[in-house]
């Protein structure tokens, strides 16, 4: 064993032992170096995924809104043209999309109807509104009557919803109850003005409701005019015999002979009773 003396001790920074660690640790830093860029890069690659990932769920978020969207719009359409019987797979197929998406954004008929009328509805509770700002207390209660007869006109779903609840969705049914307190207000107003007989109830609204959107199913195609003149004479019913005369009280003209005949044998082919077309 040979024994270095102080001389023969290496100095800091110098060969031996000291010098070997230094070199040692000099080269393991060199050799951490590329396992740092291969995180560096690991990373890099990990964020684009990240950002990649996020454009793909942004846009089968907006794929998703644009199919809701075009299936509420068809629906709408739909149901005004055939009412709320209308077939689903009808509706998904004129949306382009198939029956199981439909279903994955609205499990239910009633959630479908909600989307596509709550715009309706929400015109039903508007006209029941500008109905409390009219001077005279009879053309409220008269025009509120008329608009609301003239929305189930051209719409069949809405027809069909003011006939009926859908307690599946709570905006439908608050827009309709707020509706409803409207026009309960506008039958008082009319009531104390003695314009309207006493005896007339919020009931008696919705059975007119029920009974204009049979004449208006069964005379659409061939006297698309009828309700309107049925209208007006329940509304010459409900009067008492000391209300005002309006400006426009004349009677519309009534359907022709013709015109019913049509309807009703449509109505039989409907039913299954007479010959198809």
């Amino acid at each position: 064993m040979i024994l270095m003396t102080v001389r023969d001790q290496p100095e800091p920074g110098d060969g031996g032992v000291a010098g070997e660690r230094a070199e040692r640790s000099a080269c393991g830093h060199e050799e951490r170096q590329p396992r740092a860029d291969a995180a560096s890069g690991h990373e890099e690659r990990r964020l684009r995924a990240d950002a990649a990932s996020e454009r793909e769920e942004r846009r089968l978020r907006a794929d998703a809104a644009r199919n809701r969207d075009t299936i509420v719009a068809v629906a709408r359409d739909v149901f005004a043209e055939h009412g709320l019987e209308a077939p689903l797979e009808a509706i998904a197929a004129r949306a382009g999309v198939g029956i199981a998406t439909l279903y994955r954004r609205f499990p239910t008929r009633e959630k479908l109807v909600a989307a596509a009328l709550v715009e309706k509805v929400a015109e039903y509770a508007e006209a029941a509104r500008q109905a409390l700002a009219v001077p005279d207390p009879w053309d409220g209660f008269a025009g509120v009557v008329e608009r609301i007869c003239e929305l189930q006109a051209g719409d069949r779903g809405l027809s069909d919803l003011l006939s009926m609840t859908l307690s599946a969705d709570e905006r439908v049914e608050e827009l309709r109850r707020t509706a409803n307190d409207l026009l309960i207000a506008v039958i008082d107003r009319a009531k104390a003005a003695g314009t309207l007989r006493e005896d007339f109830v919020g009931e008696d609204l919705v059975l007119m409701l029920i009974a204009t959107a049979a004449v208006t199913h069964v005379t659409r195609a061939d006297a698309p005019e009828a309700w309107r003149r049925f209208v007006a004479l329940a509304l010459d019913s409900f009067s008492t015999r000391g209300s005002p005369p309006r400006p426009d009280s004349a009677l519309p003209d009534p359907p022709s002979t013709a015109q019913m005949t049509r309807a009703m044998i449509r109505l039989a082919r409907e039913r299954g009773c007479g010959e198809r077309a």
